[in-house]
């Protein structure tokens, strides 16, 4: 498999740990206010970006209800049914989205910071998605379930802290159905003039600045701001997915390539 810059990219240069433990680790020690940092650094426009990524997810499902609705008659809801791996849940913010938007859905998060997911605990809990939602440790490099298990496999804002991208990306790959269909969001940087500099300047100096006066933790939104620049966005992404086994692999820029789109099928 092959290494690419940003899996060396890691939160703390002077630790030893490997990539992997620091990310856990600084994503436990942000826990508490990662959820406000999230809202106010993005303007709230990642519930946007979310809520478009989970149209795609249920793309597959609606396409299908649609088919058996007409063979039988009546109403199927969208998603029904679906069975959905959310990889680097964090503290739920995909999953509990994906359990409201798509009906019948059942949503299995996976995360290496046990401090994420205790708050993602609390929030399902005070929804009372227990039924619905199942928070677990759980690593993208070695996904602890069967064979073509999923119907289908989100990751937002996550790939870019796996510590080997094409492992994650081989493991998510397994565990979906045939036909499944991974969706990822993430960060990527905006090609028109201007707009790109004012990115590039709200990464570099903004977000780390914010996350040290609110969470005490520069480092964490530094760590965004160089991983997002090291990351393999757009058609090279494609490529690697294609190079995974994914098929009918696509790429949507949105909000003027601030974050992108990528839709992959087993």
């Amino acid at each position: 498999m092959a290494n690419y810059s940003h899996d060396k990219i890691v939160p703390f240069k002077d630790s030893e740990l490997g990539k992997k433990q620091q990310v856990a680790e600084m994503f436990d020690k942000i826990a508490f206010r990662y959820d406000f940092l999230n809202r106010f650094l993005s303007g709230g426009i990642d519930i946007y970006w979310r809520k478009r990524a989970i149209r795609e997810v249920g793309a597959r499902a609606r396409a299908e209800s649609e088919g058996a609705a007409a063979g039988a008659g009546s109403g199927v809801s969208a998603g029904a049914g679906q069975t959905i791996l959310d990889v680097a849940t964090g503290t739920g913010d995909m999953a509990i989205m994906m359990a409201r938007y798509l009906s019948g859905s059942r949503v299995t998060g996976i995360d290496i910071s046990k401090g994420m997911l205790e708050i993602g605990k609390q929030k399902v809990g005070r929804l009372k998605l227990e039924d619905r939602i199942t928070l677990e440790a759980g690593d993208s490099e070695g996904i602890h379930f069967p064979d073509n298990h999923f119907d289908a496999a989100t990751v937002a804002f996550g790939v870019r802290n796996f510590e080997n991208l094409e492992k994650g990306l081989r493991e998510m790959w397994r565990v979906l159905k045939p036909g499944g269909r991974l969706v990822v969001l993430e960060f990527s940087q905006p090609k028109t003039p201007g707009v790109r500099q004012v990115y590039d300047f709200y990464l570099r100096l903004v977000a780390p600045n914010v996350g040290k006066m609110v969470s005490s933790n520069r480092e964490a939104y530094q760590y965004l701001n160089d991983s997002v620049k090291a990351f393999p966005e757009g058609e090279n992404f494609i490529r690697i997915l294609d190079g995974c086994g994914y098929r009918n692999t696509q790429h949507k820029r949105l909000s003027l390539g601030i974050c992108s789109l990528y839709i992959g099928e087993k």
